[in-house]
């Protein structure tokens, strides 16, 4: 039996007209959609793809837990269950849409699993969508990079370790569970700063200045620092 092949695609930021068309079909057409969280109807991936395919309400839905936990030993054990379960839908011809928020090949929790299919011997497609740094670009009317201009992403997981002194604009993405430190790195900096917190959603907030930017910025909070334009 021809195995499945198992799709990992993008939803892109939180506004639904930011899907694109590859990304809908490709949920019309198959019928398994594997979500990520506990609940897969509370994901925000999936309340973002149902808003254009509420055939999605049917499906069967299969949801993948990987919580962000810092023991390495349990999230391999949770990635490799999530990886079996995936792999239990392959092996019978059946093909798998993973959704995801933003896009699948960015700091995205889909990698790891995709790693383990791809050892074991299955099919990986990626399904690229808009990114969270360039919606909040796009948002704050802020070219990302212009000419030669270097552009340095970095997770703030690091930030204690970064060096914000080459040339170009930085992305600071997942900033809120170290935001203080980041503000007081981006303050050393001079550089110009902005931020977006939960970007094109409806709790949408836009910080246009450093000191804007609260101690307590949710968990999807991206700030863009570069040289004054």
């Amino acid at each position: 039996m021809k195995k499945g092949i198992v799709y990992g695609v993008g939803v892109g930021p939180g506004d639904p007209e930011l899907m694109t068309l590859k990304a809908i079909r490709l949920i019309k057409e198959t019928d398994v959609i594997a979500v990520p969280g506990a609940d897969a109807k509370e994901a925000v991936a999936y309340k973002i793809a149902v808003q254009n395919v509420s055939e999605l309400e049917k499906k069967e839905l299969v949801p993948l837990y990987m919580p962000m936990i810092k023991d390495r030993t349990a999230i391999k054990d949770h990635h490799r269950r999530c990886a079996d379960t995936i792999e239990a839908y392959l092996e019978k011809g059946v093909n798998v849409v993973y959704i995801t928020l933003g896009d699948p090949t960015i700091y995205c929790t889909f990698s790891y699993l995709q790693h383990l299919l791809e050892a074991d011997g299955y099919t990986v497609e990626l399904v690229s969508g808009i990114s969270s740094f360039c919606a909040a670009a796009a948002r704050m009317n802020t070219p990302l990079a212009e000419w030669d201009e270097q552009l340095h992403i970095i997770p703030a997981v690091h930030m204690t370790e970064a060096d914000l002194s080459y040339p170009g604009n930085y992305v600071l993405m997942k900033s809120a569970s170290h935001i203080k430190e980041v503000k007081a790195l981006l303050r050393k900096s001079g550089k110009s700063v902005c931020a977006v917190e939960n970007c094109s959603m409806p709790n949408e907030k836009v910080y246009r200045e450093l000191e804007e930017i609260p101690d307590d910025a949710g968990y999807f909070s991206l700030i863009i620092a570069g040289e004054p334009r």
